[in-house]
């Protein structure tokens, strides 16, 4: 049973990354621990824009002297660093640390890759239970967060002032509509998003989806009809540009700093560009009113499986400390991470008030692989944003499209 379960969780793996034909040429020699009195622990993050000189590596480096050791940090890009977690994982040769992307926890987990908190030690302590779901198994939590972010409506203040519409006032999908409609009237543009076909599309439909009390085991509901039904809406008014069919984040982004946009749909990460612009900000709301739940992003403190189990002691320690509050608020990663403790946001908040909008979205946020989805979420996904992909570009119905994304679901769950 233990190996079927890892087999399948390999191959969603492989299936969300598309990266079967890389695997062959990753070495396993850049492996982790060996033994408990090693004086270095490996660690393997997915900030390869991160060098030496940077305040991220200082506090690596700063974590492991605090606790006895040294660390040797590799940075490699989100995907590449799935793929040679996967590998070591197998070859039993994993890095003492690992720092992913956070749906990616569940299937190491089911993997047999990830050790648990009752292994490890790693404690949870106040964590928000929220951000903390995405590193839940079958009541077995593999990580912590080194934080928060996730998505919510940068707007254009001078876009709608000049259609005379209030930011305030939009407090539901009906006033969000007629706020669109009167920036069309003064012939401006009204929201970009990104309603590609990969993981991107998902997460930034999933505030609609659950805003509209959508649930990912049943796609097909009329809840999930209604809010793929307001995005093709956007796009047949003429309030969203055909292009979010094909958008990502960055590329929806790049279109809302054109300035001839009111709103757009992102990220943390967009806080210091959109400072540049002049862009203020509100919560996504649900279709009758009130924030909406938001997917968490963000990256999650993993321990691998060593072949000496003594070695968990000092990871945890430097875990520990790299995913303190304290120094995340004080480390420059650019990510604007909001976070993982309610202590740790309001002192976030006293140093930059800013947040606030960020903090509070957070606040109601749901692990995409939560609701113990794990590796099934990415099955549902790709279904999702298949479905999303259909609905924009006209080929099917919302009714449709979601009938058929269920159907296929169904299909590759219950094989």
């Amino acid at each position: 049973m233990q190996t079927t379960r890892k087999a399948r969780a390999i191959g969603v793996l492989l299936l969300t990354a598309g990266v079967v034909a890389t695997l062959t040429g990753c070495s396993g020699s850049t492996g982790g621990g060996s033994n408990a009195d090693s004086g270095t622990y490996t660690f393997w993050d997915p900030y390869p824009q991160y060098d030496a000189s940077s305040d991220w590596a200082k506090l690596i480096e700063q974590c492991g002297t605090q606790a006895g050791v040294t660390v040797k940090r590799t940075g490699y890009d989100t995907t590449d660093l799935t793929n040679k977690a996967l590998l070591a994982g197998q070859q039993r040769n994993s890095p003492d640390i690992l720092l992913v992307d956070n749906p990616v926890v569940s299937t190491l987990a089911d993997a047999g890759i990830l050790t648990d908190t009752t292994d490890n030690g790693l404690s949870t302590g106040t964590i928000a239970q929220n951000i903390l779901g995405a590193g839940v198994l079958d009541g077995k939590t593999y990580g912590v967060p080194i934080g928060a972010n996730t998505l919510a409506l940068y707007y254009n203040p001078k876009v709608l002032q000049a259609a005379g519409v209030d930011p305030a006032s939009i407090k539901n999908w009906a006033s969000l509509d007629d706020a669109l409609a009167k920036v069309k009237a003064a012939g401006k543009k009204g929201i970009t998003f990104a309603g590609i076909n990969t993981e991107e599309g998902s997460f930034q439909f999933l505030p609609w989806f659950w805003g509209a009390g959508a649930d990912l085991t049943k796609l097909n509901s009329p809840q999930a009809i209604a809010a793929l039904t307001l995005w093709t809406n956007w796009i047949k008014q003429g309030y969203a540009p055909n292009s979010v069919i094909q958008d990502t984040q960055t590329t929806s982004w790049q279109e809302f700093q054109t300035g001839e946009f009111a709103f757009g749909e992102n990220g943390t990460w967009q806080k210091a560009s959109a400072a540049q612009m002049g862009a203020q900000l509100i919560t996504i709301q649900t279709e009758n009113g009130g924030p909406a739940p938001v997917p968490t992003g963000g990256e999650f403190f993993t321990i691998p499986v060593q072949k000496d189990a003594a070695r968990y002691k000092t990871s945890a320690k430097i875990v520990e400390c790299l995913s303190s509050g304290d120094n995340i608020v004080k480390t420059d990663n650019t990510l604007n991470y909001v976070v993982a403790t309610q202590s740790g946001q309001q002192a976030q908040l006293s140093t930059d008030s800013t947040m606030k909008t960020w903090v509070d979205a957070v606040g109601v946020a749901k692990a995409r692989t939560g609701d113990n989805l794990g590796t099934k979420y990415p099955v549902i996904s790709e279904q999702l944003w298949t479905a999303v992909q259909k609905a924009e570009s006209g080929a099917a119905s919302p009714t449709a499209a979601l009938a058929a994304a269920q159907q296929a679901v169904d299909a590759k769950l219950n094989k």
